[in-house]
């Protein structure tokens, strides 16, 4: 991987950035974008918008969302301990134990996600899955006075931040889902710049689609799209207990993940499979027989609608704080993404 851009997936990854709460890391976008785009805006909604050769044809779209899971203060009790609500969909059985930032106005206080201690709980509550009204938040504080004075209601929280790599060109972090996918779509920035371009090309880092699809469907109705490829984690099914008959065979180190099925636009899938083949870059397919989970489908049904596609991270451990991915999936998917756009001309037609 390039060293810079590896530079840049590292800050994305140790800046929060929990729905909601994103300008911290769309600063950071913000400053890897600006040598090299045309133009750099950010909307009202916070979504970062970096565009390419504005006034060309296609219109194309490439999105990837900046925020990650989180936590929320809801209560501080009289003892100091803070009561949370989730950001996003958590598995609460992974969430128990875990290292926590609350990111405040006056900087970070670290917590820990706490309950009883296994030898106090009783026959029923050790066979129950916790609910979060029956877990708490420890920052040390010895009463709600001091607490407060650290903690306000509606601070948001992450888990410790950090990343690491293991073997293979593997790499883990909290918030892979979806800075991955963020990473990729800033790296395709990178790729075309000073490349001739027929299409206009709008890389943006788009918020809250973890609570909605929001910022993709805020974004898009402002682009006006003709093409629109949303970027996101898929699952890995190369772990124990994974069901490949129910998600396909998925394999880190593969290649990205390119999709079909009801979300896609088979002129999209066919031109992102015309661009691996040109590049001799592996890549996976999944079928989808629905709307996805992704900003590709509010993306899709924007205005009169768009023609849209979706590129995949394989991920291993999806909505935890390990989660998994290779460095070379991501470099593939993003020299992908430079290729479809080099190639796509102004009478392309997208109707399928």
């Amino acid at each position: 991987m390039h060293d810079a851009s590896f530079e840049f997936l590292k800050k994305l990854l140790l800046t929060p950035s929990p729905s909601g709460f994103e300008k911290p890391v769309q600063d950071v976008v913000r400053s890897w974008a600006q040598p090299l785009a045309h133009e750099v805006r950010t909307d009202r909604h916070g979504n970062v918008i970096a565009v390419l050769n504005p006034q060309g044809s296609p219109r194309i779209m490439l999105a990837g969302h900046c925020d990650q899971l989180g936590l929320m203060v809801q209560h501080i009790d009289d003892s100091g301990y803070l009561y949370v609500q989730p950001i996003g969909g958590w598995d609460m059985q992974i969430l128990l134990g875990q290292n926590l930032v609350v990111w405040t106005k006056n900087g970070p206080v670290n917590g820990v996600v706490s309950r009883k201690a296994p030898h106090l709980l009783t026959n029923d509550e050790r066979k129950k899955v916790p609910e979060f009204t029956d877990i708490w938040v420890d920052i040390g504080a010895a009463s709600k006075t001091e607490a407060e004075e650290l903690v306000s209601h509606g601070d948001p929280i992450t888990v410790d931040l950090g990343c690491r790599d293991l073997r293979n060109q593997f790499f883990t972090s909290p918030g892979l889902d979806d800075k991955v996918g963020l990473w990729t779509v800033m790296e395709t920035l990178r790729l075309l710049h000073d490349r001739p371009l027929q299409a206009a090309v709008f890389c943006v880092s788009t918020v809250q689609e973890e609570i909605g699809l929001r910022g993709a469907t805020t974004s898009a109705y402002g682009i006006r799209p003709d093409v629109g490829i949303a970027v996101d984690v898929c699952h890995a099914t190369d772990t124990p207990g994974s069901d490949k008959k129910q998600v396909g065979d998925i394999r880190l180190g593969k290649g990205p993940v390119v999709f079909r099925g009801a979300n896609v636009n088979p002129h999209v899938h066919d031109g992102l499979a015309r661009a691996a083949k040109n590049l001799e870059v592996p890549v996976q397919t999944r079928g989808v027989p629905r709307a996805t989970g992704t900003d590709a489908n509010a993306i899709q049904i924007a205005r009169d609608g768009v023609a849209a596609g979706l590129v995949g991270i394989p991920n291993r451990y999806m909505h935890s704080p390990v989660e998994v991915v290779s460095l070379e999936d991501l470099d593939r998917a993003a020299r992908l993404l430079a290729e479809f756009c080099v190639n796509a001309r102004g009478d392309d037609s997208w109707i399928p």
